[in-house]
């Protein structure tokens, strides 16, 4: 069967401001498309994004006669990544991921609800009088101060932790530049210097944080090398922090459009509104997945070998899951959504990211009711990520 092939630039303005018609589009021509711009086939389809991300025939790390070749001056980038649970699979994934739960508890992540609370008030009482971008004075820095404190390194180093950040996601994004490569490098190795000395010091002198429970965690004798658990500690700043910024500042401009804002985050209803805001803009579009086998899925062939990527911004969306897909609507019957992904690799800080959501932002709007904003807000050029660049308020 021939794939309909779409082009779609994913740097063009217009996309980068609004990609769900590229997306609506994309999903009518069937499951799956090919879209030229990256020579992959893609799908926006629920079903088939939601049975890929289950189906354990599909996987995230490359098979290794098809693993793509690292270039010299990446390897620091790709050391990293060699001992991240998001890009393993079983085995290594399930023993990784196994030692890393045993310390990122249930419980120690409900227990961070008051320090999200207090962060929040804190963060608030420093808003200037003026305009002020709500990103970079609450959106940014909550997120990475809590995970600072989590793993117990200093918060003063957080805006340290921030610009290492966002310079390795960089390395995710579409049409990265040479410099954002060496930019990504040494960012990737200070990082790792950084916690290598942390890690360390807390071997000798153990600590209530989540760098001391991930050198305790051990089964079946089996414990986290230095190398697996430095780059724990930056999947874990990384992806949590990256996606709940987009997401605080996605959620904030379509509250900030509504009358109702705060009415929508009362007790009774924050949890269904944070949920509408993670599926109707969510802050990841794009994964990708290795077929290791030669399968059928929804009427199209893989080859082993072959990439597919998974288009979450447009499953969200997809008309034969929700009634109405392209409204806001906090009020509909909760559905599981792909944006923490699903099956094997489903997102770790979820739980983290949810509480940060439901604690910051009916506080923001309790302290700030009349909270507006003074300019149009704009996305950032930063696909496969879907974020703004600022969101400027007033109160």
């Amino acid at each position: 069967m021939t794939l309909p092939i779409l082009s779609q630039d994913p740097a063009d303005p217009d996309f980068v401001q609004n990609p769900y018609p590229f997306y609506d589009r994309a999903r009518k021509t069937g499951s799956f498309f090919l879209w030229k711009e990256y020579n992959l086939v893609c799908s926006g389809n629920w079903a088939a994004v939601n049975a890929i991300f289950r189906d354990r025939r599909f996987g995230r790390e490359a098979p290794p006669d098809f693993a793509p070749a690292i270039p010299p001056h990446l390897a620091p980038f790709y050391a990293v990544e060699a001992h991240s649970m998001l890009e393993l699979e079983p085995p290594r994934h399930t023993r990784l991921r196994s030692l890393v739960l045993r310390a990122f508890t249930s419980r120690r992540i409900a227990g961070l609800a008051p320090e999200i609370a207090a962060l929040s008030h804190e963060l608030i009482d420093a808003f200037p009088s003026g305009p002020f971008d709500l990103l970079a004075a609450f959106g940014q820095p909550l997120p990475v101060r809590i995970i600072a404190r989590l793993l117990g390194v200093p918060e003063e180093r957080a805006p340290d932790l921030l610009a290492w950040s966002n310079a390795m996601v960089t390395m995710y994004r579409a049409g990265r530049s040479a410099a954002d490569e060496v930019t990504a490098v040494a960012a990737t190795e200070a990082f790792v210097a950084f916690l290598r000395d942390y890690v360390e010091a807390r071997r000798a002198r153990p600590a209530d944080d989540l760098i001391t429970h991930l050198i305790a965690a051990e089964a079946e004798g089996d414990k986290l090398s230095t190398d697996e658990l430095i780059s724990t500690c930056i999947l874990l700043l990384n992806a949590g922090h990256e996606a709940t910024v987009h997401t605080i500042g996605n959620g904030m401009k379509t509250l900030l459009s509504r009358p109702d804002a705060a009415a929508l985050l009362m007790p009774e209803k924050v949890e269904a509104t944070v949920e509408e805001i993670l599926r109707h803009d969510p802050p990841l579009h794009m994964f990708t997945r290795w077929a290791y086998d030669d399968i059928d899925a929804m009427g199209h062939r893989f080859k082993r070998g072959d990439q597919v990527g998974l288009l979450l911004g447009a499953a969200n969306r997809d008309p034969g899951q929700w009634e109405k897909p392209g409204e806001f609507q906090p009020d509909r019957p909760v559905k599981p959504s792909s944006s923490f992904g699903a099956g094997l690799h489903f997102c770790v800080g979820a739980p983290l990211a949810r509480l940060e959501l439901q604690i910051a932002l009916p506080i923001l709007l309790q302290r700030c009711p009349d909270l507006r904003m003074t300019e149009p807000p704009r996305y950032a050029d930063v696909y496969h990520f879907h974020g703004l660049k600022r969101l400027m308020v007033a109160r």
